[in-house]
């Protein structure tokens, strides 16, 4: 039985989310220190710190919360806050973990202070088995081509797509999920009644299907150019992994591929021919060896890294168990023991260090906490370290 979130929090947030834009590491800071619905009080009154006050000065006295939800509800949304059983704790805690100040005018890496959410899918576990893929909007037809090919194939293994509802590499995206009847997220950089661009605003209805629509900023917020690289911190950590598959050398999409560097997601690049524009980015991510990026060329690559959430590949003669055993099996581990688990690959070992990088655990925490997962046969070891066990695999 889901939990009522307090109106007076509802409230507190839904003034917060307008009051400020997003991706502010000072707001953020402020209502961790005090509550959402103090830090809505003193903004509002003209007593919270002089940072605070200067960047909320230009609406804190136009922001009416109240209006704003009752818009939400117009248009079939709905406030998610972090005090809301639905919020995806697990994705945004990556944020909470590298939050800081940035530099004047960037977006800080920090959490948002609530979602507006069209849609009946289930927030808080998008996260658990996802891939956000993002590229260019002057997309080639040989990455519309792969872009459909991998995400239908994903989508078709339970993996929800999430993109940010743009022309090219994020539209082929969504509609190969949706033509595969698979769930797909589109974070807008507007409101959630504000499609962008607007002639896709028939993909954002159809995502409705089985899927999400989600924005930080409220109803009626316009796509400032600013919010969109602001949004780009939410696909990268909404996803398991990041999947670049055109960019140019400055790019939307090398700035969602920063941020999943920078929050501990897998990134995975698929080539384009070396005479494209459109993948001088990608190449370029390839080259740069110390960051790590991975070599995509299809679904079953990506699935092979972000295999680890429970849907596994057929080796060796073996297909999946059903999901939902799997699922009741996760669904009992401590929080610890599940970050551990979603960290491990199918079919390459990791070291305890590796394991560590990807789940954001220290060394220590790590090797305490698979011996139990050893135990229940969720994880097996070899001579190089550890991976999913084939105990969530059945034979034919």
């Amino acid at each position: 039985m889901r939990r009522a979130v307090e109106e007076s929090v509802l409230l507190a947030r839904a003034y917060l989310s307008r009051v400020c834009e997003p991706g502010s590491f000072v707001l953020w800071t402020f209502i961790e220190r005090v509550g959402p619905v103090e830090a809505a009080r003193a903004i509002r009154l003209g007593v919270a710190p002089l940072e605070v006050m200067s960047l909320t000065a230009a609406r804190r006295s136009s922001a009416d919360a109240a209006s704003d939800l009752d818009a939400a509800e117009r248009h079939g949304a709905r406030l998610v806050v972090p005090e809301s059983d639905d919020w995806p704790h697990v994705a945004f805690g990556a944020l909470e973990r590298v939050a800081g100040p940035s530099k004047p005018g960037v977006c800080a890496l920090v959490p948002p202070t609530a979602l507006w959410v069209r849609g009946h899918a289930d927030l808080a576990r998008i996260d658990a088995r996802s891939v956000a893929v993002v590229g260019a909007r002057a997309a080639t037809p040989y990455g519309t081509h792969v872009t459909a090919e991998m995400c239908f194939g994903l989508a078709a293994q339970g993996v929800a797509i999430v993109s940010g509802g743009a022309y090219g590499i994020d539209a082929a995206a969504h509609r190969a999920a949706l033509a595969a009847n698979g769930i797909t997220v589109i974070v807008s950089a507007g409101g959630v009644d504000r499609p962008y661009p607007p002639s896709n605003a028939t993909l954002y209805e159809r995502a409705l299907e089985n899927g999400l629509v989600i924005a930080e900023s409220p109803p009626g917020s316009a796509p400032h150019r600013s919010r969109f690289l602001s949004r780009n911190r939410l696909l990268a950590a909404l996803g398991t992994g990041v999947v670049v598959v055109e960019a140019a050398v400055r790019s939307g999409a090398r700035n969602t591929a920063s941020h999943a560097l920078a929050l501990g997601r897998p990134l995975m690049v698929v080539p384009g021919p070396v005479t494209s524009a459109m993948s001088a980015g990608c190449h370029q991510l390839l080259a740069e060896r110390v960051i790590g990026a991975i070599l995509v060329t299809g679904w079953e690559d990506v699935l092979s890294v972000v295999g680890a959430i429970g849907e596994v590949l057929p080796e060796d003669g073996y297909v999946p168990h059903p999901a939902g055993d799997l699922r009741d099996d996760l669904d009992q581990l401590e929080p610890t023991s599940r970050r551990v688990f979603d960290a491990l690959l199918l079919r390459r070992y990791l070291t305890a260090e590796a394991i560590s990088r990807r789940s954001g655990i220290g060394v220590l925490d790590v090797v305490r906490t698979l011996p139990s997962l050893i135990l229940t046969n969720l994880v097996e070891s070899g001579a190089s370290g550890y991976r999913v066990a084939k105990r969530v695999q059945a034979p034919r």
